[in-house]
């Protein structure tokens, strides 16, 4: 019987690669499903030749509490972005002034979810999310389910291969339809759905929601005799992984921008979504000689395909409260397919914008997703009015607790002012715990809202109780005794966080992380600042006076000095440590960045920055020593040069950088 197991492994295995990799079946699924029944009426007679890795093992295992953390070996990197012709041919440009003439692959973007797969002896053996590039969440039960990625290899030594998990368009139309024929919440977009599928502890879930993947890099490839990275994408293809079929090598970044055109049309026909197009130098050598920035391999590049608009309706007008009681109004809109997402509402921002941009209910307005991130109404369409349109009054009392809205002088926001309102609760506390703030692990805004209707979490401080609900807390649905401890233990982490964490976790108005920092390292401990006058915080860079004013008010609040002698006892650090300065071209300069960076993020060009004695401000004055400027800087990059101010280029600062690393 053994023998017969093992054929119907190798069989059923090869059949798998057949349907899902090579899309040329042999056999019909009748048989295929006819050989899968054997294989397990013959596993449940002889339990001692089970093998986690045979495909009857496919459907799911078993349901985890949650995911374990794991380093990755090699460190997952981002990729640059272009938005343009100019930019990509800027970009080969670079590379050919460096290194001479180049070969391109040019590859489609998937839009899924980073994913790292390792194999030992021929066998695969983990899976890992790329998470935040360093480490990752092991995923492997649920990678498993994924019929197109083989479980065994002919290469016996260790390697590992990179690519996308998505979810096909066919898979998240079906599965929306279930949701919807049970009353469920559907997915945004594929990438959503397929993120989703693959965090799920069940993985007998994620099994049935029918994921793929793609494969596009092998780390180190020049190590396993390989001397470019198409020939790397051919050499997993042989051993049944997918690569994807529009892969192209090219001589001349001319007939790539061709090649990119060419999938801006062809996008929506493909039956997975894609946002961009990804460039790579094909040779490893020169992929070595080129290097890598801080943040992105040089030799590498996504350019990301631009904005798309669609017209719909707008039905309604609603108002969320955030975590200052900000009160945002938000458009309900008639579901609409924009840049692989149903997008059914829309930010309206505040009142004026309304007003400016004459927004009625009932319009039929044009949606654009920011960036192919943030939905966005754009502007109404006048001339498709027939009088049933509606102009919109801005509510006078919070949708939330029914107290009055106030809107600040020098402000467009409306705020609801009272403390104890239900949706300024849970939104301050899950700011508190995000990931810029004190970083609370597990206590997303869904748990934190779960757990103030338990009546545990009512205020910011509550947090350092939770330890006392344990009984409670672990016979919720989907937590357990881990994920308490887990919860436990992040929140004993994060009190040793630098006081500009804390800050910024406090949603003082006005106050976002910059400022936090600012404030921290400026007055070094909370009870310094919290007695800081309006005419002392006014002389700090960067602090204005509506936010001086905002600050004081805040510390003076009884509520506020209740908060913090509470987590001055739970243990919360106070103090923000000195960091040592790292000399280099930017101490003691005054620099302002504008422009849309695309090798840092602002907030880690400014860190990066800090780090190194620089003062990072927002305006641009006589006392600006530096203007460093990206994709589409304006008016503060005018101003720098009409005082004849030094300005810099992202690709010179980058130079800088790069050098001084």
């Amino acid at each position: 019987m053994k023998e017969r197991i093992e054929e119907l492994r190798r069989l059923l295995n090869q059949y798998n690669i057949e349907y899902h990799v090579q899309d040329k079946p042999t056999v019909s699924d009748a048989e295929y499903d006819r050989l899968m029944r054997e294989l397990i009426d013959l596993e449940t007679k002889f339990p001692e030749a089970m093998d986690p890795l045979s495909p009857s093992q496919r459907i799911g295992g078993p349901v985890l509490d949650e995911f374990t953390k794991i380093q990755h070996k090699r460190k997952m990197m981002s990729l640059g972005n272009v938005f343009n012709q100019e930019e990509l041919k800027a970009w080969a440009k670079r590379i050919e002034d460096e290194v001479g003439k180049v070969e391109y692959c040019a590859e489609c973007k998937i839009d899924g979810l980073a994913m790292s797969i390792e194999y030992q002896d021929g066998q695969f053996v983990q899976a890992v999310t790329r998470g935040d590039g360093e480490v990752g969440e092991d995923v492997t039960l649920n990678v498993k389910t994924i019929k197109s990625i083989p479980m065994n290899v002919s290469y016996k030594e260790e390697f590992e291969i990179r690519g996308e998990v998505y979810m096909p368009k066919s898979s998240f139309e079906a599965l929306n339809e279930v949701k919807r024929q049970q009353g469920e919440q559907e997915f945004a977009n594929p990438r959503n759905a397929a993120a989703g599928s693959i965090r799920q502890l069940d993985s007998k879930v994620a099994a049935s929601r029918k994921l793929d993947a793609f494969w596009y890099h092998v780390p180190d490839g020049e190590t396993y005799g390989l001397k470019t990275h198409y020939e790397s994408l051919e050499w997993i293809k042989k051993m049944g992984f997918r690569v994807n079929e529009n892969t192209t090598l090219f001589q001349n970044i001319d007939d790539v921008w061709e090649f990119i055109e060419k999938m801006t049309i062809e996008r929506n026909n493909l039956p997975y979504e894609i946002d961009g197009i990804v460039i790579k130098v094909n040779d490893y050598e020169i992929q070595s000689q080129l290097g890598y920035t801080v943040k992105v391999p040089k030799w590498a590049i996504a350019y990301k395909f631009p904005a798309e608009e669609a017209i719909t309706k707008l039905e309604d007008i609603f108002i969320t409260v955030g975590r200052t009681g900000k009160a945002t109004p938000n458009a309900k809109l008639t579901p609409v397919r924009l840049a692989g997402t149903t997008v059914s509402a829309a930010t309206l921002h505040n009142e004026d914008m309304i007003n400016q941009k004459d927004v009625r209910i009932g319009d039929m307005v044009v949606v654009r997703k920011a960036g192919d991130i943030i939905p966005e109404v754009v502007r109404s369409i006048e001339e498709k009015r027939d009088g049933t349109q509606m102009p919109y009054r801005f509510p006078t009392i919070c949708p939330d607790c029914g107290m009055p809205l106030h809107r600040f002088a020098d402000e467009a926001a409306h705020y609801c002012v009272n403390s104890d309102c239900p949706a300024r609760i849970v939104n301050s506390i899950a700011h508190f715990a995000s990931r810029d703030a004190m970083n609370i692990d597990g206590l997303g805004e869904k748990k934190v809202e779960q757990f103030h209707k338990a009546g545990w979490l009512n205020k910011v401080d509550d947090i350092f109780k939770l330890k006392d609900h344990r009984e409670e807390i672990i016979e919720l649905d989907k937590f357990g005794v881990k994920s308490y401890e887990n919860l436990v233990a992040a929140i004993e982490q994060c009190k040793s966080n630098p006081l500009d964490k804390l800050l910024f976790g406090l949603g003082i108005r006005q106050v976002g992380s910059k400022a936090a920092r600012i404030l921290a390292n400026r007055y070094k401990t909370m009870d310094a600042l919290m007695n800081a006058t309006v005419e002392d915080l006014v002389t700090v860079d960067d602090i204005g006076e509506i936010t001086s004013d905002a600050i004081v008010t805040y510390f003076n609040e009884e509520a506020t000095k209740r908060l913090i002698d509470s987590l001055k006892l739970s243990g919360v650090n106070m103090k923000q440590e000195t960091e040592e300065t790292i000399h280099s071209s930017f101490t003691g300069k005054t620099i302002v960045l504008t422009g849309s960076l695309q090798q840092f993020s602002r907030n880690e060009a400014q860190e990066y920055l800090e780090k190194r004695g620089a003062v990072v401000t927002g305006s641009v004055s006589k006392k600006t020593d530096l203007v460093i400027y990206g994709e589409a800087a304006g008016s503060k990059l005018e101003k720098a040069q009409a005082l004849e101010i030094e300005t810099m280029t992202e690709e010179e600062f980058m130079k800088i950088v790069e050098r001084e690393a």
